[in-house]
């Protein structure tokens, strides 16, 4: 038999009828990172940016589809506040990737094509 929470995460992340999958997919990434993030118990001096941003963005994906510039800036906030830590490594991994499912690029770090544009965003 399922546990609580097992069930919890079914429920919130089962497809429902009309609601684009992607957000499914995004809206169940959110939570995973928001709970793993509020279970890691060493500081983190930028902790807070990253959740604002979690729950910004959980309530964002329950009114409408995000857009590629908010889900951007917001996945770079998130893993700057997150860092290298090692234990958070797989939910941000599954966060980036519920977001590139909207268009959003994923660029690797020794890329020679990145560059900045205008803006602040990144052009390849």
């Amino acid at each position: 038999m399922a546990g609580e929470a097992e069930t919890a995460h079914l429920v919130r992340t089962a497809p429902v009828a009309g609601l684009d999958p992607r957000v499914t997919m995004l809206r169940a990434a959110v939570h995973r990172l928001r709970r793993e993030l509020g279970g890691y118990q060493v500081a983190l001096a930028d902790r807070e940016v990253a959740m604002e941003r979690l729950t910004g963005l959980d309530e964002l994906s329950v009114a409408d589809v995000p857009d590629q510039a908010t889900l951007a800036q917001a996945l770079l906030e998130i893993a700057a506040a997150l860092g290298s830590v090692s234990a958070l490594r797989p939910a941000l991994a599954e966060f980036r990737r519920a977001v590139e499912l909207f268009g959003v690029p994923h660029y690797q770090a020794d890329d020679p094509r990145r560059t900045a544009a205008p803006g602040g965003t990144w052009a390849g």
